[in-house]
């Protein structure tokens, strides 16, 4: 931790604003040293009472959908309207270095300067599903912050989407006309789970492109259970490009806060995530005690020489290895 940075500190500097307090605290959040892990927790912890209050809204879509653009759009009307937002990235680890590409905040660079917004890039850490192991932590510290939004970006469509419901309170699913994207954005999972579905690029020629997807994802969704019980989805388009569509935009995500406060599920889908969180962090206590079990480490490298050598079967490479912790 940072010299001088102590969890009373920390604390102090996060509920009066200080956005270098809340960085160092995510920076605590995210290390894997068990000491940093022990002051993140204890942090959290004391902020608790000040967490909640945000709109926590995700956003995903296929490459290219301008999930980034979209983002710093919205996030600057937002700003405009008098709110505090908060954005957390994920950026894909390199499977080679296991480092990972910061790029968001030159890609935003007019919502990054703005006093009301805070923009956080955090690498997945190899985790799968899109969204980085310590990302609720982040959307908690942000809370405490006193940010009333906070907005979270996924590495993309696929896997990530129950992996980032699990997150927030509304997800939007970005998509784009006439680049067979169609296609991808009616697969059943994937809208299933998004309770705003946005036809980014309504723009120039593509505004009739835009209007037909749009047409297509409706029929597509009414085919299909409601992600929210008593809520439709929503099909829009818009132009991060130009900026339209975004109140409406808004208007969806707000809709859906209703639906989900009137009915009492926004209460039951937090304690839904809390239970989701809980079962995360057991299984990576469990996993840290195996591996730092005396011999495992070693049984570890030993199976894999002699899984790539042919001399056993992975599961028999497996077995050795639960002999050795049991030892």
């Amino acid at each position: 931790m940072a010299a001088g940075s102590s969890v009373a500190e920390l604390k102090d500097g996060i509920l009066s604003g200080d956005r270098g307090a809340l960085s160092r605290a995510i920076t605590l959040a995210e290390s894997s040293r068990p000491e940093d892990q022990t002051k993140a927790q204890e942090l959290i912890a004391e902020l608790l009472p000040k967490t909640g209050g945000s709109a926590r809204v995700g956003l995903t879509g296929v490459p290219g959908a301008g999930k980034s653009t979209t983002i710093e759009a919205l996030g600057l009307w937002l700003v405009e309207r008098g709110k505090k937002v908060a954005v957390l990235t994920i950026d894909p680890s390199s499977a080679r270095t296991g480092g990972s590409i910061l790029g968001d905040k030159t890609r935003m660079q007019n919502l990054s300067v703005s006093e009301d917004a805070y923009i956080r890039p955090s690498p997945t850490g190899g985790v799968l599903g899109g969204v980085a192991r310590r990302t609720r932590e982040a959307i908690l510290l942000c809370e405490a912050a006193g940010y009333d939004v906070v907005l979270v970006e996924s590495v993309g469509v696929g896997q990530s989407e129950s992996e980032l419901a699990d997150l927030v309170d509304t997800l939007c699913l970005l998509l784009v006309p006439g680049t067979g994207d169609e296609l991808q954005g009616i697969k059943r999972g994937i809208m299933e789970t998004a309770d705003v579905v946005v036809v980014n690029k309504a723009d120039g020629e593509r505004v009739n492109l835009a209007k037909r997807a749009r047409g297509d994802f409706r029929q597509a969704i009414h085919m299909l259970p409601p992600s929210t019980p008593g809520w439709e989805t929503p099909v829009l388009t818009a132009s991060a490009l130009e900026g339209t569509g975004l109140a409406e935009i808004w208007d969806a995500v707000e809709g859906h806060r209703e639906v989900l406060a009137e009915s009492g599920l926004l209460d039951e889908r937090r304690s839904h995530q809390k239970r989701v969180w809980l079962d995360s962090m057991i299984e990576e206590a469990a996993l840290r005690s195996f591996f730092d079990r005396a011999g495992v480490a070693e049984a570890v490298e030993s199976a894999r020489v002699a899984v790539e050598a042919g001399e056993k079967t992975v599961p028999e490479a497996v077995l050795d290895i639960l002999g050795a912790a049991g030892r």
